[in-house]
């Protein structure tokens, strides 16, 4: 079944805990929870100690709006891909590295 949010695999969340910044985590996956409507969203906190997670969410939440989890407000906030999302021109495309010579110090 294809995932219904926006939100998936190998993305990298924001986590707001209480209406302010929290933690990042990747998201490993999300697939149906036995609950109708519902999903489990895995994800691994970015933190040291690695912390794997899941939350049952409904795919709104997941997308970013806002709900609470034993009375903490928490809200969800997809990160952009950073890979460009096209190639650069052809006229900023790096070429072959060129070496400069640098005048010797003096004394040496």
């Amino acid at each position: 079944m294809p995932i219904d949010t926006l939100v998936q695999p190998r993305d990298v969340i924001f986590v707001h805990v209480d209406d302010k910044p929290a933690f990042f985590a990747r998201v490993e996956e999300i697939r149906m929870d036995g609950k109708k409507g519902w999903r489990q969203l895995r994800f691994t906190i970015l933190a040291v100690p690695l912390q794997d997670t899941t939350w049952i969410l409904e795919p709104s939440q997941i997308d970013g709006e806002p709900f609470t989890m034993g009375g903490m407000p928490l809200r969800i906030e997809r990160l952009p891909d950073p890979r460009p999302t096209a190639p650069p021109p052809e006229e900023d495309a790096p070429g072959p590295g060129r070496v400069i010579a640098f005048p010797p110090r003096p004394g040496r």
